[in-house]
């Protein structure tokens, strides 16, 4: 385990190394291009960050959630988008070691924690997003492999190089989905997986891909978990996800205020900041109270996951908070920067676009709203 003077340390690091490689230039660069962040996963590799939660007899430090969500903070201040490509490996690399056997463990982490591999999620497709009972992309078992065949969409930084999909699919259709789902680790150029980019209103540098599935061959040895225990391999991460979720968002909204408040006190109009004018100022006071408030929420719900307790309120209640929190304060950077933010050549507009995503992916403001109330005893329909 990492004591707290370390995790103090990897903090620091992730901040210095974001502010060194993930500059305005380089983030505007990748958002105008729509290209993946090899340059700084490749310096998240090196610096040690991906081997953070995953225990040192596979290569990693044995980090704690809260180690993670110290870290997600940090790397996720000058874009969100570029979090998912840290969050996607860690999310599919902790499911294996919730759930893998001990030889798919030491295959597939260390190959995960030296950047040989990437991973990414596909559970959604045209009909079943939140409802993930909807699912159809169906593996049938044929000798020593299973053949998958359906459709997914809206999967992040699928098509990244050297990428695994890990991919949930049907293999008893005529069970429940929570007694007939598998999960499966495909390799992305695996004949038969057919890749298409989505062209989205934001988060445009890791990418959202649709995936065809036509008879894709994939070993038996690539089911994590067992067959048909795909829907324990969901619930295994879906905290942790959720939790880190909610700190990469406090992150970016920090990011959001830090801009605004920057360009406040920069920027002249009737002969002083704008910040001085206490329109502004109550804007930029309010924004960053938020932004504390969300990462308060965060920080203890990740202390509590830690300490082994019942912490699917605190979890849901800060996703949903620092999503929300995102979204208005990228609103208030915008009206803070005005035709500055506007401007396609300037951060914020950027910050507004991507922070739409945040009240949708990974679970969505509604369905976290359903799920609070239902923890309050409420039956909600």
């Amino acid at each position: 385990m990492i004591d707290r003077e370390t995790s103090i340390l990897l903090r620091d690091a992730a901040r210095k190394l974001t502010e060194r490689v993930a500059t305005p230039d380089y983030v505007r660069r990748l958002d105008r291009e729509r290209t993946y962040p090899y340059e700084l996963y490749e310096a998240w590799v090196e610096a040690g960050i991906l081997a953070l939660p995953f225990p040192e007899a596979f290569g990693g430090l044995g980090g704690s959630v809260l180690d993670l969500v110290l870290i997600a903070e940090e790397i996720a201040r000058p874009s969100s988008d570029l979090a998912m490509a840290f969050g996607g490996s860690m999310f599919c690399g902790l499911n294996v070691l919730r759930k893998g056997s001990e030889a798919q463990k030491q295959y597939w982490l260390p190959k995960l924690i030296s950047g040989e591999i990437r991973m990414s999620i596909s559970i959604s497709e045209p009909d079943a997003g939140s409802d993930v009972g909807a699912i159809r992309a169906s593996a049938v078992r044929d000798g020593d492999a299973y053949v998958l065949n359906g459709q997914k969409v809206w999967a992040t930084a699928a098509g990244s190089k050297n990428n695994v999909l890990n991919i949930y699919a049907r293999t008893d259709p005529a069970a429940h989905y929570r007694q007939g789902l598998s999960l499966f680790l495909v390799d992305n150029d695996t004949p038969g997986v057919d890749l298409r980019k989505l062209d989205m209103l934001g988060r445009r540098s890791v990418g959202t891909y649709e995936i065809f599935l036509n008879d894709v061959r994939v070993p038996a040895d690539r089911l994590i978990g067992g067959e048909n225990k795909g829907w324990d391999c969901v619930l295994s991460g879906l905290e942790v996800e959720r939790v880190v979720a909610a700190a990469c968002d406090c992150g970016s909204a920090r990011g959001v205020v830090e801009l605004a408040l920057g360009y406040a006190r920069e920027r002249e109009q009737f002969g002083r900041p704008i910040g001085t004018f206490q329109a502004m100022a109550h804007m930029l006071a309010d924004a960053m109270t938020e932004v504390e408030a969300a990462w308060a929420l965060t920080r203890s719900a990740a202390e509590l996951l830690d300490e082994g307790k019942d912490s699917l309120r605190e979890i849901t209640m800060a996703k949903l908070f620092a999503a929300e929190t995102y979204v208005k304060v990228a609103n208030i950077g915008m009206q803070v920067c005005g035709a500055f933010g506007y401007s396609m050549e300037f951060d914020m507009q950027r910050h507004f676009r991507d922070a739409r995503a945040a009240t949708i992916a990974a679970g969505s403001s509604q369905m976290q709203r359903n799920l609070i109330a239902g923890l309050m005893g409420l039956r909600v329909k």
